[in-house]
């Protein structure tokens, strides 16, 4: 099973693909797509899925995961993630991915072992958890544990 892990941000999005054979997990891909605050809305958002649909067809992953929406406390924050999620989201619907959701305290707790754990502590066990693998930054690391809890949290169906 190829999964494709997403950390979406209008920012810069956070992507990686593994393959779960079991309990076995194995690194294949990671990277980042960044975007411009100087740049358009739209033309962030067309970046962001331009991207992610790049991704899908060079790894072609069996499924995709993704951190459920949380809200933070400056509501235009909270908008600006949402729309970059849909955009990310949009990819993998267009390539006719099933998308799982997870909770972002879920994932931490999976991949770290606690719900609280900050960007340093989901990097550091990352690099543990697939030794050898290049990680392209904070971003790629976190989608990294999404596609990591993924296998181990999602019904093994989808």
């Amino acid at each position: 099973m190829i999964i494709l892990g997403l950390d979406p941000s209008l920012s810069c999005t956070g992507w990686g693909v593994i393959r779960s054979e079991g309990s076995r997990i194995t690194h294949l891909a990671n990277g980042q797509i960044p975007t411009s605050a100087k740049t358009p809305m739209a033309e962030r958002l067309a970046a962001l899925s331009e991207g992610i649909a790049a991704v899908i067809a060079a790894h072609k992953p069996d499924r995709a995961a993704c951190e459920e929406v949380f809200i933070n406390e400056n509501p235009q924050s909270t908008l600006k993630l949402a729309q970059a999620r849909g955009a990310v989201l949009s990819a993998c619907g267009a390539a006719e991915l099933v998308v799982n959701e997870h909770a972002a305290r879920l994932v931490k707790k999976a991949v770290v072992g606690t719900g609280g754990a900050d960007k340093k502590q989901v990097a550091a066990m990352i690099k543990v958890l697939l030794p050898g693998a290049a990680i392209a930054g904070s971003d790629a690391a976190d989608a990294l544990a999404v596609a990591i809890a993924d296998a181990h949290l999602a019904p093994k169906n989808r």
